[in-house]
């Protein structure tokens, strides 16, 4: 799990993007397999955009792989009423947009990509630090049974 203080991190970038680009309604940033790290999603259930984005980000995968043309970047889904831009954060994130029917598309991808290379970062990082094993404490060799006097002179008579 990503720690609070990248979770804030994550909650600033989000609404530092939402404050450069007025057309967008909700900023999510989500696990891949679908759980919310942080958002700034008014009126919308993050749960359930984070759960949808998982879904939708396995398919993609997919696509992607089946056609030969790499690894996933970015997902646009129009709506009668908008669109719901994903992109790859990191290796174990996705930053899913979602902005009004008159946005600029492509400012859209060129903020959205950069948020989500700034969201990779954090997340990646923090996933890091927490998955590196402490170095276990330096091991004393185990005791010897202690020698009587003479133990192994008797020992090769007896052999």
């Amino acid at each position: 799990m990503v720690p609070e203080a990248e979770v804030r991190d994550v909650l600033d970038e989000l609404q530092r993007l939402r404050a450069r680009v007025p057309m967008l309604s909700g900023a999510l940033a989500a696990s891949t397999d679908g759980l919310v790290l942080a958002h700034d999603t008014p009126g919308v259930e993050a749960e359930g955009v984070a759960a949808l984005t998982a879904a939708a980000l396995g398919v993609s995968i997919r696509m992607t792989d089946a056609t030969g043309r790499g690894g996933f970047r970015e997902l646009l889904v129009r709506g009668g009423n908008g669109y719901i831009a994903t992109y790859a954060a990191g290796s174990s994130a996705v930053l899913t947009l979602l902005a009004e029917d008159r946005i600029n598309v492509g400012r859209l991808h060129l903020e959205g990509r950069r948020a989500g290379a700034r969201i990779g970062e954090l997340v990646d990082s923090a996933l890091e630090r927490g998955e590196r094993p402490a170095a276990p404490p330096p091991r004393a060799p185990p005791p010897r049974p202690p020698r009587r006097p003479g133990s192994a002179a008797l020992a090769q008579e007896e052999g």
